[in-house]
């Protein structure tokens, strides 16, 4: 078992919390620890550069913990509470307080488990009107979101092509590990290929004010339907993986919809949002940001291989996931215009 850092062993101490919690469960990401209380989550950014992302210093955290609040608070406003700070007072770790400011967390109350949907999806409880509910608020989000010169220059053609090379670059290591030589060099031979020739269609969406301040990272297990549908847990790292076409949005969600095996449900989706928004055009990209969406989340799944701080048995999984994540990406592809 990996030997975790001190701050982390002292969160894991219910005593320096102010609501006195029974027990902590820790959780992990690539890019944060999470403690789960019962009542409330604290989320802590780890001190690591993944290229795509910062979180080096303490300042860099701060900032980012303020702009999670700030921007999920879009979609899920009564969920995201505050960022608070970590202190160390002589010997002792504490979280909020007088001390030297060691660290931020973001705190959330939170979720139901057993209601997020990639939990409801697994036991077959989410319906045709349920997805309906979530593509109706997605059209109203996207709806609102903010537009302007900035924003739309990231769904340039170029900027599409830095965005997937840069994929292609990271995921080479793990050619022969979770994705195979075929399956790299035709999503990458497809992906190259449909950008090229639809040129004036990448034009076009930026023109009509299709892209914009989006969530980033609209998957399944950042859903949860509860009174109202919460939809948390957005990209806050880089706005150019929150800036995108509405059409990389929806392709996402769909996507994860045909991974956990419910295609009728990704189906019915995106008639949903089209109807919703009358974006009848976005049919035309489904399938390359599908193919996109699928291969980030092999590769971000990947990513966990290499992190000493993951148990052995959750890098077992990642890699699982990872491999049908790849497969999923290949199946979108269209070997007809290669």
């Amino acid at each position: 078992m990996p030997v975790l850092p001190p701050l982390v062993q002292a969160l894991l101490d219910p005593k320096i919390y102010p609501h006195a919690p029974q027990k902590i469960e820790l959780m992990q990401t690539q890019m944060s620890f999470i403690f789960l209380t019962g009542d409330y989550v604290y989320k802590v950014k780890k001190p690591v550069d993944l290229g795509y992302l910062d979180y080096t210093t303490l300042e860099k955290r701060r900032f980012l913990c303020q702009q999670e609040l700030k921007l999920n608070r879009r979609l899920c406003p009564d969920i995201y509470l505050e960022v608070v700070p970590i202190v160390q007072h002589q010997d002792k770790i504490l979280l909020g307080g007088h001390g030297e400011v060691i660290e931020y967390a973001v705190k959330m109350r939170q979720l139901p488990s057993q209601r997020m949907m990639d939990v409801l999806l697994s036991n077959n409880q989410v319906s045709e009107g349920m997805v309906q509910q979530v593509a109706q608020k997605l059209a109203d989000f996207h709806q609102r979101a903010e537009t302007n010169e900035e924003i739309s220059s990231y769904g340039s053609l170029s900027t599409i092509l830095t965005n997937t090379e840069e994929n292609f670059t990271q995921t080479e290591k793990y050619i022969g590990i979770s994705i195979s030589l075929k399956q790299y060099q035709g999503v990458k031979a497809y992906t190259n290929t449909f950008a090229e020739q639809n040129t004036p269609l990448f034009e076009k969406r930026i023109r009509e004010g299709k892209i914009r301040d989006c969530h980033g990272d609209l998957h399944s297990a950042h859903i949860c339907f509860m009174n109202d549908i919460c939809i948390y847990d957005c990209i806050e790292f880089n706005d150019r993986f929150r800036y995108c076409d509405v059409a990389s949005e929806i392709a996402f969600l769909a996507m994860d919809l045909d991974y956990h095996r419910h295609p009728s449900l990704s189906k019915h989706f995106i008639d949903a949002y089209v109807e919703a928004s009358q974006d009848k055009e976005l049919l035309k990209l489904l399938d390359f940001y599908k193919c996109y969406r699928a291969y980030v989340r092999g590769k971000v799944e990947s990513f966990k291989l290499d992190d000493p701080l993951i148990p052995e048995e959750e890098r077992a999984r990642a890699l699982a996931m990872a491999k049908r994540y790849f497969q999923l990406a290949e199946s979108y592809v269209d070997y007809r215009i290669e």
